[in-house]
């Protein structure tokens, strides 16, 4: 991909990290009133206990209904939920499974074009029948009217054609085996062709009209309502409908849980609160739902910046890594310690760190530092840096340097920075940091989207590092050339045990290289009211509101 699809793909981790954090620290966020598509709402669509609906508690407000624009985990879930896609995941699983198709692609012999067979019978929202020019329609606005995940087709996608009634082709510009995992990305749905229009810049925000099993009945600024579609082609909503509340704060979510005000509280709360409901759910209080997430934090190590440019240092850094300690103490243990780029989410994960480095291995990384040159007279200056919105990532920086500082004898010395969140995401690029605490939000379910965006290099050298590229706009400037051909070699691959090598080849690379330290992967915690049943998570960390029932 070129410079900007991998710079609005950072940018979306980064609006999506500010924007939960701002939450966190109860900083109110203004905004322009919405107008509804209906009539309009408050904070008050509580509907009766005995009517089937179900009240979610959230404080992912939405920038935008629209799929073509929409970039931001609180858009993409109420999308998700509205929304048809060609194909969808399979439950606790990142195994895509047809959902407007009818069946995985047919792919032609040189992996570039995917036929994709449409299921009939289905109809949009206002009544317009879709087929395969409804479905050309959708991919071409999404790619044409320009909006902040555009690029992830623009980048990929040659041509979309109908090439009959219910079958569409979709032509690439080069291979990528991870194209039907890519169509599973939420806003790439089916869209009604009478009520949208292509053109750019041309988005309808405040409004949906798709083929999914919920209808948009009322927007406003801080509620939405669900209405179930009685004309849905698949298997019909549990419930009879969803109400949401977005809430304020945290705290506010944490309070209106609590007290009833809410049937299922999602997105974001903070650790305290999380372990402090964990702790009700155990006594029977209510219930506690966790998943795997798909989020993971890293280390990103500047290998033009010293001491960072002599492997010893970065190997050091490897060897002194505290897992279980930064996840207690930055996390209150609500994550998992990670030790690839790739989490244990992909059957392709190798616990490469952990095989080459282990935790704590603090005789191994004063070994390795004394053989870069260093001693405690002469120590190793290295400076963490992080966004200030970051609760978790400041206390694992105040963590890394606490464990430096008590176990490597002064050979290693860390010194914690920090600056607002808007200047660490456009600064990273510049390679002002020496090493960066990031955090990576995937854009589709593929081991691809957590190694092409950090390795890959489009231009650079031995001697510069990277130019242009992924490893460029993550901050570690990483370059090799070998890497960079394994990545293009798992694109092409569509046989699943070979490019399963292939990852496992470049994992392998990486422990050695350490342009990046993997830390932790995400969990995901949901809540429930007792009596409400059937709470789950999609792969892409959504709650899925049709399985909810009451009662």
């Amino acid at each position: 991909m070129n410079w900007f699809a991998l710079s609005g793909r950072r940018w979306r981790w980064m609006s999506k990290f500010v924007s939960l954090f701002c939450l966190c620290l109860f900083l109110v966020i203004s905004c322009t009133p919405r107008t509804q598509t209906t009539t309009p709402t408050s904070g008050t669509t509580n509907a009766p206990a005995g009517d089937g609906r179900i009240t979610v508690g959230t404080t992912g407000k939405p920038r935008t209904l629209d799929p073509a624009d929409a970039y931001e985990l609180a858009s993409l879930g109420f999308v998700f939920n509205l929304s048809d896609r060609l194909y969808t995941y399979e439950p606790g699983s990142t195994e895509i499974k047809p959902q407007l198709a009818t069946a995985l692609p047919k792919v032609s012999q040189d992996a570039l074009t995917y036929t994709i067979p449409l299921r009939q019978g289905v109809v949009f929202h206002d009544g317009t029948p879709f087929n395969a020019k409804a479905m050309e329609f959708s991919i071409r606005r999404f790619i044409e009217n320009k909006g902040k995940p555009s690029f992830l087709l623009s980048d990929t996608v040659a041509s979309v054609k109908a090439t009959g009634d219910y079958e569409l082709t979709v032509q690439l510009k080069k291979p990528f085996a991870a194209f039907p995992s890519l169509l599973a990305f939420a806003g790439i749905c089916a869209v009604s062709p009478t009520a949208y229009e292509i053109g750019t810049g041309k988005f309808k925000p405040d409004t949906f009209v798709g083929t999914g099993p919920y209808k948009l009945a009322q927007y406003g600024t801080d509620s939405l309502r669900f209405d179930v579609f009685d004309k849905y082609w698949g298997e019909k909503p549990k419930n009879k409908g969803i109400n949401v509340q977005i809430q304020t704060s945290p705290v506010n979510l944490f309070n209106a849980f609590r007290t009833g005000a809410v049937d299922v509280a999602y997105q974001s709360l903070q650790p305290d609160q999380i372990r402090s409901l964990e702790d009700g759910g155990k006594k029977g209080d209510w219930q506690s739902i966790t998943s795997e997430g798909s989020v993971i934090t890293i280390m990103a190590l500047n290998r033009n910046q010293q001491p960072l440019d002599k492997p010893e240092v970065r190997q050091a850094i490897a060897s002194m890594i505290d897992r279980q300690t930064l996840n207690n103490r930055a996390l209150f243990g609500q994550a998992e310690p990670l030790y690839s780029l790739i989490p244990t989410t992909f059957n392709v994960s190798q616990p490469v760190f952990k095989e080459k480095y282990t935790d704590t291995n603090f005789d191994k990384a004063k070994q390795l530092l004394t053989a870069a040159g260093f001693s405690a007279t002469n120590p190793a200056k290295v400076q963490i840096w992080y966004p200030s919105s970051s609760a978790p990532r400041r206390l694992a920086a105040q963590t890394l340097k606490a464990i430096a500082d008590q176990n490597l004898g002064g050979i290693l010395q860390i010194e914690v920075s920090t600056v607002e969140g808007a200047t660490f995401y456009k600064d990273i690029t510049k390679g002002i940091y020496p090493v960066a605490l990031l955090d990576w939000y995937p854009d589709f379910l593929d081991p691809d989207n957590y190694v092409q965006p950090f390795l890959s290099c489009q231009k650079g050298s031995v001697a510069k590092g990277c130019e242009d590229g992924g490893s460029q706009t993550q901050g570690s400037f990483y370059y090799n050339e070998a890497v960079n051909k394994l990545i293009d070699q798992q694109r092409q691959e569509l046989n699943a045990a070979n490019r399963q090598k292939i990852f496992a080849q470049i994992q392998n690379q990486l422990s050695i290289d350490i342009p990046y330290i993997p830390l932790w992967q995400s969990k995901d915690f949901v809540f429930a009211r007792q009596g409400i049943n059937n709470v789950q998570l999609d792969p892409s960390q959504i709650l899925v509101y049709k399985s909810i029932v009451k009662g």
